[in-house]
């Protein structure tokens, strides 16, 4: 099974911005669809966005406008963009790729937006 890791994390003043990194190995990266979503303590995973092996993007509907997903195939790495970070935006956030059948997360990275 492949593992994507997840970097980038840390900690940002509200406003700021703030760039993770997925990167996972082996042949499949370029044809799996890579997703980021992300998890505050005490409240359900949720979807951050998504894009497919053929770049299409998905975006939750709160977060269009600030938050950038993008891939970058030669690196096998999935970034995620977050500008204009609010204080709600602090959550650990997790990378997954997905190919057919097969779905696998890494062990996500913290984030953590002061106000």
């Amino acid at each position: 099974q492949v593992q994507p890791v997840e970097s980038g994390g840390g900690l940002v003043q509200a406003g700021g911005s703030l760039r993770l990194s997925c990167t996972a190995s082996g042949r499949i990266f370029s044809q799996a669809a890579m997703g980021w979503y992300r998890q505050a303590p005490g409240k359900q995973r949720e979807l951050v966005a998504t894009i497919t092996s053929g770049g299409d993007t998905n975006y939750a509907d709160s977060l269009k406008g600030r938050f950038t997903i993008s891939r970058d195939n030669a690196k096998n790495t999935v970034y995620l963009q977050m500008n204009s970070l609010k204080p709600e935006d602090t959550a650990t956030y997790y990378c997954n790729l997905m190919w057919r059948a097969y779905s696998t997360w890494g062990q996500g990275t913290q984030v953590t937006v002061s106000s």
